[in-house]
């Protein structure tokens, strides 16, 4: 286990291929998996998992949620509380078992978030309108191929963000309005 005993909550470490998911539609797992249980949703994007008693906060990866806000300074998107609702009832209060890349800046464990029936919430969100497919840095934060189909499915459905006549991608949103007082 090396370089992972301070996760604590990490329940195995061990490196995926791609032989692991061939007969698989999900994307490859990542570099771990964390089992527990979702004591609290953040946003549409991130939640607190409760893991042999420590929490571990959770970003969902390959998908980037609308922000709620917080405090003046950082207002929230339209959508945000929506974003959050849909996640709420996807997840809280379930024991679930996270396939997880990395920690990120935020000491945030970055995982796809499977659901029964083999599907992922990182997907729902999208699929729904209630993420976007993460696209920052020229799509170097996505894992998912399937994530970028889902979210034109939406746009052409209008779900969810996409009912706005311009919607504004959370990367571009912290920028403008967090960073540049453009809101």
């Amino acid at each position: 286990m090396l370089g992972l005993a301070g996760l604590g909550s990490v329940t195995a470490f061990t490196p995926k291929t791609s032989a692991d998911t061939a007969s698989s539609t999900l994307p490859v797992d990542g570099n771990y998996t964390m089992v527990g249980r979702v004591v609290q949703v953040i946003d549409g994007d991130t939640f607190t998992l409760l893991v042999k008693g420590q929490q571990q906060r959770v970003r969902m990866a390959s998908i980037d949620a609308p922000e709620i806000g917080g405090n003046p300074d950082r207002p929230g998107q339209a959508h945000g509380q929506a974003s959050k609702k849909a996640l709420t009832a996807l997840i809280a209060g379930q024991t679930i078992t996270l396939d997880c890349y990395e920690r990120d800046r935020y000491d945030r464990n970055v995982c796809n978030v499977p659901l029964p029936g083999g599907d992922t919430a990182n997907r729902k969100q999208v699929a729904a309108g209630m993420a976007w497919a993460n696209m920052e840095g020229r799509g170097k934060f996505m894992r998912d191929p399937e994530l970028p189909g889902l979210e034109q499915q939406a746009r052409r459905a209008g779900a969810g963000v996409w009912q706005q006549a311009r919607p504004v991608s959370p990367w571009a949103w912290r920028y403008q309005c967090w960073k540049q007082g453009q809101c």
